[in-house]
């Protein structure tokens, strides 16, 4: 009788501590044959509610994006094309300061295989994925799709998930009989591409439209375009035969360059689909070709060079010109999109690196929007021709426009070459460089606005306009801002363009009097972490500090892009009681369980509680955490004593919550260290 007592308190247990171990979305799988050679392979989630898993396309520098990764692919099949998801939400994220991309209730993603090796019965596939409510959890999946033998496009085979790394259970797949679903297959159809999981929300593409109307009207005030207005509203006024005709003309004018760039934006989107835009967006080696591409569009504003098309093209097009009607004027309008090409090009190839990084229709939106603003004046003016007299009249006021464009390219191009940094982590475009590159980029720029610089094609400048003192002005005052952003204050008016506070040299000030001590005088091993707190990444290097000054420690366990780990220490950790009690009383330990580090091959293992290789020090952190304290949600506080007991009896750990509640959880615990 005590035999089976004992073993039912042990099953009760097991029960109890595997129910803490979170897994809000259940995953189904199914293949299907479309050829001879190829197959849809698909993934089914149904999430729990309030849940919510962020897509593949979450830009870098947000919450983790889900990975699709196959096992052994080389040689034994190819993708076809990128995976296609499910309908999607997208709503901006303060806190990483991006639009994040999120499924919840149900996802779905299908990726096509076209096989090689036809001796392959069996495809290995993972899923690396982010999903969170209050409290973030990062998961891994395993699976294993069966090939089938059956000769048919209307079945599917569906086969349970291998080995889930969180979830602490193993299933043995081989010893499943594969099952032949008939009329169980998704729909193809119904399957959304990127153009649907991307920013689609109204606020989205309306701001997308916006700064290209901004940047159309930007375009027309460069030497290029504006000189053609008069030119071109005079040709209309006297080739029509009547005003009636001259208005309808104008209008079609207007339409082809509309048509003609958004035209361009859809062509961009077709080449490289609207996956691929949002993809290479986020990818490491494109930001950094983005980054080119920006330094010399730069340039060629500054006045080194001009970005031209060949002429051949231009007197090509401008003869077609001359053959009237509705051809004639589509022509024209050609010609004005490739003799202005110089002035307009560097700032319609930004718009469209900025819209890539949106996925989806964002650069057909920006060229409609740019488009529209470029053609709008000439449509007006050759309605209205007595409005040209109230025109400005050209002169080095337009190269003016032109440089400063090119200064603004210029600080733009540096965002992307510190997406690539943040992305490889190599910490060489860290918050105060960057700062530093844009203050001295818009300090150059208010000289030049003040007249105390020149560029290779500006006219004598006796004086200023006061309409060009008081830009000067705005962007002096602009550089004065962002000075004290060295010495860590917040610069809220840019927040999504320089790296996060945490990624700096000093990320609390440079050489700042709230500083809690200089890098040289911190414990071996920490760091300064978020609020100047003395942090350590490394637990056995925070526990013999913590027995060295007799200290409890606090585990805080949580992840590079986890949204409620900042909202934690930007809210809780930052209530001066809380941070007093953080800053004196306790030894920090931060345990990032999406650390993608590799741990040296010495120290990788197989966990004895989930069954998982554990290969990164992520990987190390997540199994401490489950086979310890029985959880795989971040944020996640604990308070031990120097042997690692718990120190809050009734409340072992905690996790997102109010500062109330924090502080007192951390008040009893720090007593009872002290008892």
């Amino acid at each position: 009788m005590k035999k089976l007592l004992f073993i039912l308190l042990a099953f009760l247990a097991f029960a109890k501590v595997n129910a803490q171990v979170l897994d809000p979305a259940k995953w189904t799988i199914a293949i299907e044959k479309k050829s001879e050679t190829n197959y849809i392979l698909t993934f089914n989630a149904v999430i729990e509610k309030d849940w919510h898993i962020y897509s593949q396309f979450t830009p870098d520098g947000g919450p983790l994006p889900l990975e699709v990764i196959f096992k052994d692919q080389k040689g034994n099949f190819d993708l076809v094309g990128k995976a296609k998801e499910s309908k999607t939400t997208t709503a901006f994220n303060d806190v990483f300061g991006v639009n994040e991309t999120f499924f919840h209730d149900k996802a779905q993603i299908q990726q096509e295989i076209k096989l090689l090796n036809p001796k392959i019965t069996a495809i290995q596939a993972e899923l690396n994925y982010q999903i969170c409510k209050e409290v973030c959890i990062n998961l891994e999946k395993k699976f294993t799709f069966n090939i089938p033998t059956v000769k048919t496009n209307t079945a599917a085979e569906i086969v349970p998930a291998a080995v889930a790394k969180q979830d602490g259970t193993k299933i043995d797949t081989a010893s499943i009989a594969p099952a032949v679903i008939e009329n169980n297959v998704p729909d193809i159809t119904e399957i959304k591409t990127v153009e649907q999981s991307q920013p689609k929300s109204g606020k989205g593409l309306w701001s997308i439209f916006f700064i290209a109307f901004l940047s159309g009207f930007a375009a027309l005030l460069t030497p290029c375009v504006f000189p053609m207005i008069p030119m071109t509203v005079s040709f209309f006024t006297k080739q029509s035969k009547n005003k009636a005709a001259g208005i309808r003309n104008a209008i079609i004018y207007g339409i082809s360059i509309i048509l003609i760039y958004v035209l361009l934006g859809f062509v961009v989107t077709w080449i490289f689909g609207a996956d691929a835009l949002n993809a290479l967006s986020t990818n490491v080696y494109f930001n950094i070709i983005f980054f080119i591409l920006l330094i010399v569009f730069a340039t060629s504003f500054l006045g080194a060079f001009e970005i031209m098309l060949p002429n051949s093209w231009a007197n090509k097009v401008d003869s077609q010109a001359d053959r009237g009607g509705i051809i004639g004027i589509l022509f024209m309008a050609l010609a004005l999109a490739i003799v202005s090409f110089s002035c307009t090009g560097p700032i319609v190839g930004t718009l469209l690196v900025d819209a890539a990084s949106k996925g989806g229709i964002a650069p057909i939106v920006g060229m409609l929007g740019f488009s529209l603003a470029l053609a709008l004046p000439f449509m007006l003016f050759a309605m209205f021709p007595g409005w040209l007299n109230s025109l400005p009249k050209s002169g080095g006021w337009l190269n003016t426009v032109k440089v400063v464009l090119g200064f603004l390219e210029l600080a733009l191009a540096f965002k992307f070459l510190s997406n690539a940094d943040l992305v490889l982590q190599l910490h060489l475009l860290e918050r105060e460089v960057f700062l530093v590159i844009w203050i001295a980029i818009f300090g150059t720029l208010a000289f030049y606005l003040f007249g105390k610089i020149t560029m290779p094609h500006d006219s004598p400048l006796p004086h200023i306009s006061v309409g060009r003192l008081y830009l000067g002005l705005l962007v002096l005052s602009f550089t004065v801002y962002l000075i004290p952003g060295l010495w860590g204050a917040p610069l809220k008016l840019i927040s999504a363009f320089p790296p996060p506070m945490e990624y700096s040299e000093s990320p609390y000030g440079v050489g700042g009097s709230n500083a809690v001590a200089p890098a040289a005088t911190l414990p071996e091993g920490a760091k300064l972490g978020p609020h100047q707190i003395v942090v350590f990444d490394d637990y056995d290097k925070g526990l013999a500090y913590a027995k060295a000054v007799n200290k409890p420690i606090m585990l805080d366990f949580t992840g590079h892009a986890c949204v409620n780990c900042r909202k934690m220490e930007n809210n809780v950790w930052s209530v001066t009681s809380v941070l007093s009690i953080l800053k004196n009383d306790v030894v920090l330990i931060s345990l990032y369980v999406d650390d993608q580090r590799p741990l040296p091959k010495s120290e990788q293992f197989i966990s004895k509680t989930t069954g998982a290789e554990i290969e990164t020090i992520g990987d190390k952190w997540t199994d401490f955490m489950i086979s310890k304290y029985n959880t795989n949600t971040q944020p996640l506080y604990v308070l031990t004593d120097l042997q690692g007991n718990n120190l809050n009896k009734n409340q072992p750990t905690i996790s997102y919550v109010n500062a109330v509640e924090y502080e007192t959880w951390l008040k009893n615990g720090i007593l009872n260290f002290k008892k």
